[in-house]
Formats: C-alpha cells, structure tokens, sequence
C-alpha cells in the first residue's frame, strides 16, 4: 500500500505555475481590444479630415482633434486626388514591449463649392 505524503502548498505552486500564462493571455487580450480601438479610431479621424478637406480647413487639424491623445503621436495624414484623404496612426504597445505597426483608414469627400 502506497503512504500519502503531505501536500501543503500544493494550489499555492500551481498558482505561481499558472499565473504567468494569465497574464500573458489578458495583455494579448488587452493588445487586440487597443488594435481594434484605434482602427475604430482611424476611420473617424479620416472621416473628419476628408470633411475639413472638402470645406477648404486644415485636414490635420481636424484628424488630431478627431483622435484620443494616445493616437495622436505619430500620426499621418495625407491629402489625395478628388476629395480623399488617407489617415495613419501607430498602434499602441501594452506596457512598450510589442510594436503591432500601424494602421489606416481613407475618406473622400467631394470638395464642397460654394
């Protein structure tokens, strides 16, 4: 017959085990929900620069005012042909350690007359 040893401790290991893979699931989770946010966010700033394009104001201005200030770091707006203007911004790293790149979003408004 096998003797049963003592096991004191044994959740409190497992949980130290366990923990780190936690964390890193909720930082990747957390990761993908800010990427997801600032492509929402690119495409209402290129909405509201493509409108200042068509009315004649500054498109930057309007694409800076239109973003979270956490966006607003490397932000790059570029006017096109007709009316389209093309907004990027870099994604946010959770903690620095992983840059994802950038994402953008194009608007077109036809220039207003008048």
């Amino acid at each position: 017959m096998a003797k049963w040893r003592h096991q004191t401790g044994q959740a409190s290991v497992e949980l130290v085990g366990v923990l780190p893979i936690g964390v890193l699931a909720c930082a990747v989770v957390w990761q993908l929900a800010l990427a997801g946010h600032a492509a929402w966010a690119v495409g209402s700033a290129a909405r509201a620069a493509a409108r200042a394009e068509a009315v004649g104001a500054d498109p930057r201005i309007a694409a800076r005012r239109a973003l979270p200030g956490t966006l607003e770091r490397e932000l790059k707006v570029t006017p096109g042909e007709g009316g389209e203007v093309r907004v990027t911004v870099r994604i946010p790293a959770v903690g620095g350690i992983l840059a994802l790149g950038g994402v953008s979003a194009a608007a077109r408004f036809e220039p207003q007359d008048g």
